[in-house]
C-alpha cells in the first residue's frame, strides 16, 4: 500500500497540469502540492530525528512528570504523542493536504486552493511547528506545578496579570485550538469548550469547570495558537466557525446593550522568545485578512506567504528542562 501514495500524488499532479493550461494559479498549485507534500514529510523525519526543539522537550518533560505524577500517565502519553507523528497537530497537516488533493471542491476557487497549500507550507516549517508545540509543552510545566519551567512564554501569573485575564485552568493554553477539542453549543444555546478524548482528563484531574466562549472571548490569556499560530494550524473551515461563533457572540451581546471585544481582536501578552519566522509570518498573516474572506469557504489569510521564504529554516537544537528557556 506503501508503494500506491507516490503514484497516486503523481496521478493528482497530472490531473491538475492538465486542467492549468491557461490558468497561471492552477499551474502554481500542480507545482506548489510536491512541494507542501514534501515539506510535511521532512517535518516528519525531524520530528523522528529529534531536530524539533519543544518536541524534544515534551519528550523530557513527560519523563520527569511520569516520575512525579504517576497517576497522569494516561494523560502524559496523550501529550507524548505530540513529540511525533502521532499528535494531533500533524495529523491535522497530513488531513489538510489530503482534502486539498482529493476534495479540491471543498475550497471556494483555485486561489483558495493555493492560499491553504502556501499555509500548509508555512506550518510544516520545524521553526515554526516547533514554537506552536509550546502550549501543550506549557501545559505539562504547568501539570507540575512549577517543577518544570514555561518555554517560550512568560509565567501564568505574570500572563493573567498582564491580560487582566480569567483563569480557565490548566491547560487552557489549547482551549480554542481544534486539534484538541471544539466549541459545543449546549441546551441553553450557550458555546462551552469540549476536549477531545483523554484530553477531557484535565476537567477530572484539576477540577477545572465548564469553559462558555462568552467568557474566555473577553477574558482569555495568551497561547501560541491564539495569538500567533491560527492561521496557519487550522483548517479553512475550522478558521470560518471560529469567526461565525465570534461574530455571533457579539450580537448577542449587543442585543443586550453589552460591549463584548473579539477574541481574536489583538494579541495578548506572554510570548516570553519565540522565533522571527512566528512573528513575521502572524504579521503577514493580518495584513491580508479581510471581512469579505471571512465570509468565504476560505479565509484569504496567507498571500503574502507567495513572496517569504520558509524553505531554508533549520531548528533550534534540544535544550533538557533543567536549563529552563
Amino acid at each position: 500500500m506503501a508503494e500506491m501514495q507516490p503514484l497516486k500524488s503523481i496521478i493528482i499532479l497530472l490531473m491538475f497540469l492538465l486542467c492549468a493550461c491557461g490558468d497561471p494559479i492552477k499551474e502554481q498549485i500542480a507545482q506548489q502540492i510536491p512541494l507542501t507534500e514534501q515539506r510535511i514529510d521532512l517535518l516528519a523525519q525531524a520530528l523522528d530525528s529529534g531536530q524539533v526543539r519543544n518536541a524534544n522537550l515534551i519528550k523530557q518533560y513527560a519523563d520527569r512528570l511520569l516520575q512525579d505524577k504517576p497517576d497522569y500517565k494516561p494523560l502524559i502519553d496523550e501529550f507524548l504523542k505530540d513529540s511525533g507523528t502521532q499528535g494531533p497537530m500533524y495529523l491535522a497537516l497530513v488531513d489538510r493536504l489530503n482534502t486539498v488533493k482529493n476534495q479540491p471542491q471543498m475550497f471556494q476557487n483555485s486561489q483558495a486552493l493555493y492560499d491553504e497549500l502556501l499555509n500548509l507550507y508555512q506550518a510544516a516549517d520545524p521553526v515554526l511547528y516547533s514554537d506552536a508545540l509550546s502550549d501543550p509543552l506549557n501545559v505539562l510545566a504547568d501539570m507540575s506545578e512549577g517543577t518544570l519551567p514555561r518555554v517560550n512564554a512568560m509565567s501564568k501569573a505574570q500572563s493573567l496579570a498582564a491580560n487582566k485575564a480569567q483563569d480557565f485552568g490548566t491547560g487552557e493554553q489549547l482551549i480554542g485550538n481544534p486539534a484538541y477539542g471544539n466549541w459545543t453549543t449546549g441546551s441553553n444555546g450557550m458555546s462551552f469548550w469540549a476536549w477531545y478524548g483523554m484530553y477531557s482528563m484535565m476537567g477530572d484531574l484539576f477540577g477545572s469547570r465548564r469553559t462558555y466562549y462568552n467568557d474566555w472571548g473577553r477574558s482569555r490569556n495568551y497561547s501560541y495558537y491564539n495569538d500567533y499560530g491560527r492561521k496557519r494550524y487550522s483548517s479553512p473551515d475550522q478558521l470560518r466557525k471560529q469567526t461565525d461563533l465570534d461574530t455571533r457572540t457579539k450580537k448577542s451581546f449587543e442585543r443586550r446593550g453589552q460591549k463584548y471585544t473579539s477574541a481574536y481582536s489583538k494579541n495578548r501578552t506572554g510570548a516570553s522568545s519565540i522565533s522571527s519566522q512566528s512573528k513575521s509570518a502572524q504579521t503577514s498573516a493580518n495584513r491580508f485578512t479581510s471581512k469579505a474572506s471571512n465570509k468565504s469557504t476560505y479565509a484569504k489569510s496567507s498571500k503574502s506567504a507567495k513572496n517569504a521564504s520558509f524553505r531554508n529554516s533549520k531548528s533550534t537544537t534540544s535544550r533538557s528542562f533543567r536549563r529552563g528557556k
